[in-house]
């Protein structure tokens, strides 16, 4: 799989960037289907960074409301992924 089509943006909320600062340690939003060893290639010839381990979850779809109808958002896959000591994500700190 593409690089860029695994990894698709950064998950932007405090306890992502609590992670970057205290632990060198990232989270992103990765295709469904793309598995640790992917998104592992990916961060790799991407940001040339190395990743010392991955976890993943899917997180569930929600109910949302528009105006009187009931819908669903999409769920979605997060990658966090903790590079080596000493290397970091520019773009992202």
């Amino acid at each position: 799989m593409e690089a860029y089509r695994v990894i698709r943006r950064p998950h932007v909320s405090e306890k992502a960037h609590e992670y970057i600062q205290e632990q060198n340690t990232y989270v992103f939003e990765v295709d469904k289907g793309a598995t640790k060893t992917d998104i592992k290639s990916a961060i790799k010839s991407i940001w040339n960074v190395d990743a010392v381990s991955i976890r993943t979850v899917t997180m569930p779809a929600k109910q949302r409301r528009f105006g009187r109808k009931v819908g669903q958002s999409s769920s979605w896959k997060k990658a966090v992924v903790r590079v080596k000591a000493g290397q970091a994500i520019d773009a992202l700190r």
